[in-house]
C-alpha cells in the first residue's frame, strides 16, 4: 500500500512528469494489493485502522520524499480506501 501512495502523491505533486511507467506501477499496485484482500479477507480490517493507515502513510511519504526530493506532503491519508483502489481514479 504504501508503494501505491507514494506513487499517487508523486502523480498528484508532479503532473508534468506523468507517464506511463507511473500508471503501470499504480494499476499492478492496486491488482497486487486487490488479489491479497481477495486471497486473505481478515486483512480488509485493517482499511479501517487509523493506526495503521499513519504507518503506511509515513512510509509512502518517506518514498515519495526521496525518489521526488519534495517533503511538504499531507499529514494524513487524504484519500479514501475506495478511492486508492478504484482503478479508474487518479489524484489531480
Amino acid at each position: 500500500m504504501a508503494v501505491l501512495l507514494a506513487y499517487l502523491l508523486k502523480w498528484q505533486c508532479q503532473p508534468g512528469r506523468r507517464g506511463a511507467s507511473w500508471q503501470v506501477t499504480i494499476r499492478n499496485q492496486r491488482r497486487g494489493i486487490v488479489r491479497r484482500l481477495t486471497e486473505t479477507p481478515s486483512l480488509r480490517p485493517k482499511l479501517n485502522e487509523p493506526a495503521w493507515w499513519a504507518g503506511v502513510w509515513d512510509d509512502a511519504t518517506a518514498r515519495a520524499a526521496d525518489e521526488t526530493g519534495l517533503a511538504d506532503f499531507p499529514d494524513s491519508c487524504p484519500w479514501s480506501a475506495d478511492q486508492i483502489l478504484d482503478s479508474g481514479w487518479l489524484p489531480e
